[in-house]
């Protein structure tokens, strides 16, 4: 059976180049491009689709592995190289790399075994973000006068 629930953010411009992305909680994160350079953008869009990646695979493995022991070490790094051709800009080579170190203590063994696990579990079932990239789903546009 599907769940449906849908999601949402608000994307408002701030400045020139810069924006407020606004969840239904009231969460919000600054972004933005800076074609001149001088002012600090925060993160470019294109990296917050990276930290989304990660970031939703980060937290199916911490929930798996947290049962068991807690981490001394948990970094995930997403890379991919950014292309411009006849089909547009795009991300290409999109790769997520986990760092994850368990003290020697109880539970740490279970952990560092399910871990593997925990990480396909993410990328071929879980993780929303990726999955979506993985199978694709149109995104339509509109445009609504203010």
């Amino acid at each position: 059976m599907s769940e449906h629930s849908e999601r949402s953010v608000v994307v408002e411009r701030t400045s020139s180049g810069q924006f407020v992305a606004t969840n239904a909680s009231g969460a919000s994160i600054r972004f933005g491009t800076s074609p001149d350079g001088e002012q600090d953008a925060g993160f470019t869009p294109v990296e917050l689709f990276l930290a989304a990646i990660g970031g939703c695979s980060a937290v199916d493995v911490d929930i798996a592995t947290g049962r068991h022991a807690q981490p001394t070490r948990f970094s995930v790094t997403v890379t991919g190289d950014k292309v411009s051709d006849d089909l547009g800009n795009r991300m290409t080579n999109l790769e997520v790399a986990f760092t994850v170190a368990f003290p020697d203590d109880e539970g740490a063994e279970r952990a560092r075994a399910i871990l593997p696990r925990a990480v396909k579990a993410s990328h071929d079932r879980l993780c929303t973000v990726s999955r979506t990239v993985e199978i694709g789903t149109p995104v339509s546009t509109t445009v609504t006068d203010a």
